[in-house]
């Protein structure tokens, strides 16, 4: 049996502003850097042996923090494949120090999703604008995406073939993993392994730096007790 631990980032800088973030590339405010060491905290006993964050500074940051926190000591180090001199200077000599890492792979896929013409846009404003009907709309509904942005679906079009072509092989093999990312690019995860309705995955809600912890064993998931 191996662990899946999907982790929401902490508070972002524009979350605390009530601001649409999407793609913004916006760090963690400091209560989302003290969220982050609290999951930390949670899942310090778990065994770890690859991280997936998104490409966004936020969801790294929260990987990161939360690791100062694991009971091996080891250090997360982030992977840059395929980015020139760095992918191929970055190299580890010292077999012992590699064994005490823990690789980092960084991937757009997990991206949140992208917000479109709301991104920036206070959303108490927006609702003032628009109305609060149709910012929720745009907000929750699986299929409806705001203004040149992507809707639930669009998004899990893409982080659930990420996921299943590029996660879950190293589950397969026995390895455990960790997964920092978004409300939902995780929702569009746990979508698929909950077996979630549109109507379902629409209502789940993530809270921010709090794991969510699932067995694999045998090609099945389960929520971890």
């Amino acid at each position: 049996m191996t662990k899946l631990i999907l982790m929401r980032h902490g508070q972002s800088q524009w979350n605390f502003y009530n601001l649409f973030t999407g793609w913004v590339d916006i760090p963690l405010s400091t209560l989302g850097i003290q969220e982050s060491l609290d999951g930390g905290k949670k899942i310090k006993d778990l065994p770890i042996d690859i991280i997936f964050t998104s490409s966004l500074i936020r969801a790294q940051m929260t990987a990161m923090l939360a690791m100062t926190m694991h009971h091996s000591g080891k250090v997360p180090v982030i992977i840059h494949e395929h980015e020139g001199h760095i992918s191929d200077w970055a190299k580890i000599y010292s077999l012992e120090t590699e064994s005490q890492m823990i690789p980092v792979y960084r991937a757009w896929e997990l991206n949140e999703r992208m917000y479109g013409e709301l991104q920036g846009i206070n959303k108490t404003e927006l609702a003032a604008k628009y109305g609060k009907e149709q910012v929720q709309i745009w907000r929750r509904s699986y299929d409806v995406p705001p203004p040149n942005g992507e809707s639930l679906k669009m998004t899990a079009a893409r982080s659930i073939p990420y996921f299943e072509e590029n996660i879950v092989p190293y589950l397969q093999k026995g390895q455990n993993v960790f997964i920092a990312a978004h409300g939902n690019s995780l929702r569009s995860i746990i979508m698929k392994l909950d077996n979630l309705s549109e109507e379902e995955v629409v209502k789940l809600e993530m809270a921010t730096g709090e794991p969510v912890v699932y067995d694999y064993t045998n090609g099945k998931f389960s929520k971890s007790s």
